[in-house]
């Protein structure tokens, strides 16, 4: 029997690898905390299926030092990411120095095993074609950069615990907050689409990355090179936008809008509401679903790590809608989102 610490395990992807492993026979135990309603969700369910749940941030050491006593694996994927209105420092303090924080507490523990959950936000919106593993790495906003320098941190760390490192693609599934928005909108026929829609997608269905971090955690010898963990196949944001519109039961949304006028504007919403500490309605970061493209290439993954997944993006907008029905979340308000 395998104990695993997971961290950031009240959110969205860490409950969902929490509860994977219970599956699985390991003992359980997850660090996170409570700022939304979702992650106090999750929580809940954790606990009510055993889990025992420590509240608490990784950048403190003696909590990361209770948590870490008594494991065998750690998945790391506690992180400062959707914050709004606070300074830069705060990403370098959770994203950075709590990794360096947790790190030191697995060794002092005797921990064997490193899973360290990184993001494709490492390599930012590449140029004019999609991004793969061989793009430079220059990720363009202050989450992405603090999580590339605690990739560094992770694979310069002594060699005293093995470590792998994943880039985590876009994820959805039961579960997820942050699509569900999109969901909505295209259920309710609101949605405008904007600019070409031709840039590509990566996502990953949450079960199929549950698959690809116990793999990491599981396979032995991981390197301290980083692999990417995607799905089965990339869609452009037409794609996209065409299955989860037939997944609601509605036509694709005919009406489209160019693209740079309103990146344009949200550039000067952040610019000017920013400064004055007011979150704008619209900012760069919520265009990049119109922006960005990303094509990986699962090779390295499926030959070092076993890993091949299994759940097209049709499939999985099709689960994740009747699961969205069957939480009554597709008529009602959108929940705060979280990672």
């Amino acid at each position: 029997m395998t104990s695993v610490l997971i961290t950031g395990g009240t959110g969205f992807i860490g409950s969902r690898l929490a509860l994977g492993c219970l599956d699985a026979g390991d003992t359980v135990r997850v660090l996170g905390q409570r700022r939304t309603p979702a992650e106090a969700e999750n929580a809940r369910l954790l606990q009510a299926a055993g889990i025992e749940v420590i509240e608490g941030s990784i950048t403190d050491a003696s909590v990361a030092a209770r948590a870490c006593s008594g494991m065998d694996v750690i998945h790391h994927l506690a992180a400062a990411q959707h914050e709004a209105n606070v300074p830069d420092r705060h990403f370098h303090d959770v994203n950075v120095g709590g990794t360096r924080t947790l790190l030191d507490a697995a060794v002092a523990a005797g921990v064997p095993r490193f899973v360290h959950g990184s993001t494709i936000g490492v390599f930012g919106s590449g140029g004019t074609g999609p991004v793969t593993e061989a793009a430079p790495l220059e990720p363009d906003n202050i989450y992405g950069a603090t999580k590339l320098e605690a990739e560094s941190v992770v694979a310069g760390y002594p060699p005293r615990i093995s470590v792998v490192i994943v880039r985590i693609s876009e994820t959805y599934g039961p579960g997820d907050q942050r699509l569900l928005k999109l969901f909505r909108a295209l259920g309710k026929g609101r949605f405008v689409r904007i600019g070409p829609g031709l840039n590509l997608h990566h996502p990953i269905y949450i079960d199929d990355l549950v698959l690809g971090l116990r793999r990491a955690a599981d396979v032995d010898p991981t390197p301290r090179e980083p692999f990417v963990l995607a799905g089965p196949e990339a869609v452009t944001s037409d794609e996209m936008i065409s299955v989860i519109a037939r997944v609601v039961g509605r036509p694709p949304p005919r009406t489209r809008v160019p693209l740079w006028p309103l990146l344009t504007v949200a550039r000067i919403m952040e610019a000017t509401l920013g400064r004055i500490g007011i979150q704008p309605p619209l900012h760069p970061r919520r265009m990049n679903f119109f922006v960005r493209s990303f094509r990986f290439d699962m090779e390295p993954a499926r030959t070092a790590l076993g890993f091949r997944p299994g759940v097209s993006f049709a499939e999985g907008a099709r689960r994740t809608a009747e699961w969205y029905r069957s939480q009554g979340l597709l008529d009602s308000p959108a929940p705060a989102s979280d990672s």
